[in-house]
């Protein structure tokens, strides 16, 4: 309990909470949007380019803009269905993946690790922005499991696996396989104060390193999917591309406040086509293969650019009128940042 209280205090001093609707770095407009679009009143997240699935990334996401919008009855709606559909594992994670058309909805147990760490972010922030201790000591059970489950110590780095299985040394040739995107980098010292060890830290440190010899190709991206088993390289189970994944990478750097100019200025210049338009790229060639301007793809690049270079946010990416999930929401995480820390980019 007393650790708990600790824990509660070290995230209010660190002003992670937010103090008043008004202050909501998601707007109530923005949140409303969102939730007609996304969220089902049972409490899910539907991925609408993906099949109408759910998954624990989703939770989380829905959780953590929950949360930015200070909507704490949308938050515990979002929980709700995450606590009694995905979390099912006997190990404290998530399942990753929740289908309305199959019967049962959870064919697969095996988790992702991102949406494992995004539902423990979340329910921490959540816990001391409404004093909910319920939250915070449920974060801190999936802390522990992500810590002693999917995080390991190979080739002298402390990496993440993308989930407990199916990515290991033993599990397939070019093993360990790291997802480059999961590294949420602003939840680690959170994590920390959840489950202590300086695991998070290194986890931290060498997740830039790794993206940082992630140059691949003529346009020097990180590729969805990199192996680790000997000099990291894109994975040879996975295309070699910087794809929907990648996109979040160089947003979750900004937001983790990584100031590494040289590491965001690589990936910003490299996930464009020549017209500027954030695309899927091909690691081999450096070519696009398909371009991707929906407002939540396109801001992602422009809010590095205003971090790098001082360029304020161009107007239409400013606007939100969701059609996808998935970039619906890299839009609100970019908006809420610009809000919180860069308001002249706003």
């Amino acid at each position: 309990m007393f650790r708990f209280m600790a824990i509660l205090m070290a995230l209010s001093f660190a002003s992670v909470a937010h103090a008043a609707e008004t202050d909501a770095p998601v707007t109530a407009a923005e949140w409303a949007s969102y939730k007609g679009k996304f969220l089902d009143p049972t409490g899910r997240i539907v991925d609408n380019g993906n099949g109408g699935i759910s998954h624990s990334e989703g939770q989380g996401y829905g959780l953590l803009l929950a949360y930015l919008a200070n909507s704490p009855s949308d938050f515990e709606q979002i929980w709700s269905f995450t606590r009694t559909e995905l979390l099912l594992r006997n190990d404290g994670l998530a399942v990753w993946k929740w289908d309305p058309s199959a019967k049962p909805h959870v064919k697969d147990i095996n988790n992702a690790t991102d949406g494992d760490l995004l539902i423990a972010y979340a329910l921490a922030l959540g816990g001391a922005q409404w004093r909910r201790m319920d939250y915070v000591e449920a974060a801190a059970r999936i802390a522990r499991a992500v810590l002693s489950e999917t995080v390991i110590s190979t080739g002298g780095r402390t990496v993440l696996l993308p989930g407990v299985a199916g990515f290991r040394a033993g599990d397939r040739e070019d093993g360990p396989v790291v997802n480059p995107s999961y590294w949420l980098f602003e939840a680690m010292p959170v994590m920390k104060l959840l489950a202590p060890s300086d695991q998070w830290d290194k986890l931290r440190d060498d997740g830039v390193a790794i993206l940082r010899s992630l140059d691949i190709g003529p346009a020097k991206l990180p590729p969805e999917w990199a192996s680790l088993r000997q000099k990291p390289k894109a994975s040879a189970g996975f295309e070699p591309q910087f794809s929907y994944n990648a996109i979040r990478v160089p947003l979750y750097l900004v937001r983790g406040d990584i100031r590494d100019k040289d590491l965001l200025r690589r990936i910003k210049n490299g996930m464009v086509d020549r017209n500027g338009i954030v695309s899927i790229i091909d690691l081999p060639t450096g070519k696009p293969v398909e371009q991707l301007p929906d407002r939540g793809y396109q801001i992602v690049h422009d809010l590095v650019e205003c971090v790098l270079d001082g360029k304020p946010l161009p107007e239409t990416v400013k606007q939100f009128q969701p059609e996808f999930y998935y970039p619906a929401t890299l839009q609100l995480l970019s908006l809420a940042y610009a809000r919180e820390n860069r308001p002249s980019c706003i």
